[in-house]
């Protein structure tokens, strides 16, 4: 305990002075763990491996403190950078000179061959004039380089398709486009096929085709058929010579007047350059006398016998359309009556 206040306060709250403290003793360093470590070393009965994890027990803790080694001051106080690259060889002087004029020499041959026009990876540049008669710096797709106006790139525009038009044009006139379209065909033992023999071939055997399917159906058509064909055919052809105007004078309309039957006509029976009943529109001749009707008004011909030898279709076919038309009309008489 101090004796008094005053000496208690000067001791715990008061600063000396600095020229009258005294100074203190430098304590001397001691030596490091490995220092003390070091001496000897007594040998007993226990293995090597046991005798190191022995002395390095307590070492490998995880958890505990880590001691950094080293003096900071002297690596903040230092001028050069201690940092040092891990796995790369350290090159001399020597080397460095070395390196820099392999590449002092590489860009001097870049620039070289970029000077003389021998550069594979810039874009290739083609200088031409153009129509003006100026030179202009034109690029690979022929467009020319550096900007321009509205005016320039149309007329660059036109330039090239007058230019692909004519080349177009050259290249339809040289005798090579015509067999270059032309493809050569062959057969199975590699013989030339003549194209235009065989397309010949293939139209005239076409034309057959056709030909033949005229005939069959001519084949399946009857006189008459072919007999009103060839009328109405005829008729085309005086139409085209025939007036528009056809008066009482037309001598060919009388004669068609002329030449239609009717039933009810009285002076049918004076009538001499008629074919009547006993020719047919063939002009062959007909059976004069009496015959069952048919559905197609063919009468029979002039060497018929007169015996029916069909089932009796036609006859039953008008007997039922007779009959109908009666049912018919009774039925709208028995509507009437109600």
């Amino acid at each position: 305990m101090p004796s008094s206040l005053a000496d208690y306060l000067a001791k715990n709250y008061l600063t000396a002075d600095p020229a009258t403290e005294r100074p203190k003793k430098k304590r001397k360093k001691t030596k490091t763990a490995d220092a003390a470590n070091e001496g000897l070393i007594i040998a007993d009965d226990d293995p090597p491996d046991l005798r190191t994890q022995a002395s390095t027990f307590g070492q490998d803790d995880e958890d505990g403190p880590v001691v950094a080694s080293g003096g900071s001051a002297e690596f903040r106080r230092a001028k050069k950078s201690s940092w040092k690259v891990v796995g790369a060889p350290v090159a001399n002087d020597a080397e460095k000179d070395a390196a820099d004029a392999i590449l002092a020499s590489a860009a001097a041959e870049s620039a070289a061959r970029r000077d003389a026009g021998d550069d594979e990876d810039a874009p290739a540049v083609a200088e031409e004039e153009n129509e003006d008669g100026e030179d202009a710096m034109r690029m690979e797709s022929g467009a020319r380089a550096g900007l321009q106006t509205a005016e320039q790139t149309a007329a660059m525009v036109a330039a090239q398709e007058r230019r692909k038009k004519a080349e177009a044009a050259k290249y339809k006139d040289s005798p090579q486009a015509g067999q270059a379209q032309e493809t050569i065909y062959r057969d199975a033992s590699g013989r030339i096929i003549n194209v235009a023999m065989k397309r010949a071939e293939a139209r005239r055997a076409e034309e057959e085709k056709k030909e033949k399917e005229e005939q069959a159906k001519e084949a399946l058509m009857g006189d008459v058929q072919r007999q009103q064909r060839a009328d109405r055919k005829q008729q085309l052809e005086d139409v085209r010579a025939m007036p528009v105007a056809r008066t009482i004078d037309d001598d060919s309309l009388n004669d068609d007047l002329k030449a239609q039957q009717r039933w009810n006509d009285p002076a049918a029976q004076f009538l001499t350059n008629t074919k009547g009943p006993g020719k047919s529109a063939t002009g062959r001749p007909l059976y004069r006398g009496a015959a069952q009707p048919n559905r197609y008004g063919i009468r029979p011909g002039h060497r018929w016998d007169g015996v029916d030898r069909s089932t009796g279709f036609e006859k039953e076919w008008f007997g039922a359309r007779n009959r109908k038309g009666r049912l018919e009309a009774l039925d709208y008489q028995w509507q009437m009556d109600e």
